[in-house]
């Protein structure tokens, strides 16, 4: 396993990382995650990622009771504050809900405090500033080592990192977008100057997108399925993604891996990715992912451009 900085931050995260989305307190249950995490852990992930608002705070509760088996210092552990509940001050970014959240979120992952800390959506709703004052009271008091964003433009991170300069406040390190090969322009094209200027660190989910790339769904969505599950993931251009997720997987035959294993690859092909987040519900889902890396020199520059020419 890899372990890369998290852009100029200090932190190193292996390159593939674990997260419970979707899964955690949905699909699997504390036994299940026991033996997925401490598989992830002995293959060399240190990176395991959460929200405060997966299966409403439920991962969080079973994470927490996971990693009482591990040192916590072997571990990075993150989580994302937003959406935390249904009252008026239980969503956003304001300074109240940032500080209750995080403490909330740590109270359900017993811990003292997490590595990383994602704002998980913009809010439109609180001045830039505010947020900017409370993660940096976040991380001034401890609670919270470093900082950063998922899902916000290149003009809300910028505007993000000139006020944290402006007031003289801890800058964001990293920002969380999903990255995917059917879904990359946020990465590849809009946060270039971010990562030249300030030298933002990313840590990436869905390589698969939502599965698609796996190649499950190439004769359909199974009834047991993630899609037919949570139908709201299944893209508008669905049909199209899997003529193509078909093209794709006669280029990883003539590479011998799967074409999991090709799309988390060609995801840590880019410099700019610290880490990818993977998931998994079974042993044998998770250690297909966590062979990915070996597939990265394989892809040379003229199967990377087999690959352009089909996405």
């Amino acid at each position: 396993m890899q372990y890369n900085k998290l852009g100029r931050a200090g932190i190193r995260l292996s390159e593939i990382s674990f997260g419970s989305w979707i899964t955690f307190g949905k699909q699997i249950g504390l036994s299940e995650i026991k033996t997925l995490m401490h598989t992830a852990f002995d293959r060399g992930v240190n990176f395991f990622d959460n929200a405060e608002s997966y299966a409403h705070g439920e991962a969080e509760i079973l994470m927490g009771k996971a990693i009482k088996e591990f040192r916590r210092e072997d571990l990075v552990i993150s989580t994302k504050i937003f959406w935390g509940g249904n009252g008026p001050n239980d969503t956003g970014l304001s300074r109240k809900h940032l500080i209750e959240g995080t403490k909330n979120s740590l109270k359900r992952l017993q811990l003292n405090y997490v590595d990383l800390l994602f704002c998980h959506r913009p809010d439109p709703n609180t001045p830039i500033d505010e947020t900017v004052l409370a993660m940096d009271y976040l991380v001034r008091e401890g609670l919270v080592f470093y900082w950063g964003t998922s899902e916000w433009s290149e003009t809300q991170i910028e505007a993000a990192y000139k006020t944290a300069e402006a007031l003289n406040c801890i800058k964001p390190s990293m920002e969380q977008p999903k990255y995917n090969l059917y879904f990359r322009d946020h990465l590849e094209k809009d946060y270039l100057p971010l990562f030249e200027k300030y030298g933002m660190g990313t840590t990436t989910w869905s390589p698969l997108a939502s599965g698609v790339l796996s190649g499950k769904y190439n004769q359909g969505i199974p009834s047991q399925s993630r899609l037919a599950r949570e139908t709201w993931l299944v893209p508008d251009n669905f049909m199209q993604l899997i003529e193509k997720t078909k093209q794709l997987e006669t280029i990883a035959q003539d590479l011998e891996c799967t074409l999991a294993q090709l799309a988390i690859a060609w995801c840590l092909k880019n410099p700019n990715v610290s880490s990818v987040i993977t998931g998994a519900t079974h042993i044998e889902q998770l250690i297909e992912n966590l062979d990915a890396p070996a597939v990265k020199n394989k892809l040379t520059p003229d199967i990377l451009k087999k690959i352009d020419s089909i996405v």
